[in-house]
């Protein structure tokens, strides 16, 4: 079984290629659902995000309220730090358990998307790393039509991450995708033929 590492920037085109990736036989596992059921009521990501950040980013339901934990530790590094500290470590097992289910199952390729995958620490349970890249101009475009977002806040998006450098040194491979989708497309069916 083969384990890619999809990784890139917002609106960098990796749910695209994911998409592509499971229209060609993979099975995706989505680290951003895994976040969202691990955040559900009494699980022990949601009973740690609790005690560290308090009773405030409950959401009526029980669960975590993303948007307000996202608005205490968007912009406090120690409070991202903190969080990060918790759910990394407790996700990479998650995810290390499925793909091992899916290995029993013999399942040939397995996709781990991940935003963070280089910053968590998650290089070490998938074969390769695949970084998808586009410049800032396309992704303020892209983002603006997409979700509706304004150009600050985006930038302050983009600003937050790891840059495209640092994820492309980690990079086995790397999409860029500033083109059409064809273009991509056509770039990821042959990665997949490699893979066979």
């Amino acid at each position: 079984m083969k384990v890619i590492g999809l990784t890139g920037g917002i609106g960098s085109g990796k749910s695209t290629v994911s998409g592509y990736m499971a229209d060609l036989g993979a099975v995706i596992i989505d680290a951003d659902k895994v976040g969202h059921e691990a955040f559900k009521e009494h699980t022990a990501i949601w009973r740690d995000v609790v005690k560290t950040f308090g009773n405030d980013v409950l959401a009526s339901s029980g669960e975590i309220d993303r948007a307000k934990l996202s608005g205490i530790v968007f912009n406090n590094p120690e409070a991202l730090m903190k969080l990060n500290s918790i759910m990394h470590p407790q996700m990479k097992q998650i995810v290390k358990t499925r793909i091992e289910n899916y290995r029993k199952k013999g399942v040939k390729v397995v996709v781990v998307e991940a935003f963070g995958l280089v910053e968590a620490g998650w290089i070490s349970i998938v074969d390769e790393v695949w970084v998808t890249v586009s410049s800032e101009a396309v992704v303020l475009e892209r983002l603006k039509k997409q979700r509706g977002l304004a150009e600050d806040e985006i930038l302050a998006r983009i600003h937050s991450q790891l840059s495209p450098e640092e994820r492309e040194k980690a990079a086995d491979v790397i999409i860029h995708n500033d083109g059409q989708p064809e273009e991509m497309k056509e770039r990821v069916g042959e990665l997949w033929a490699g893979l066979q």
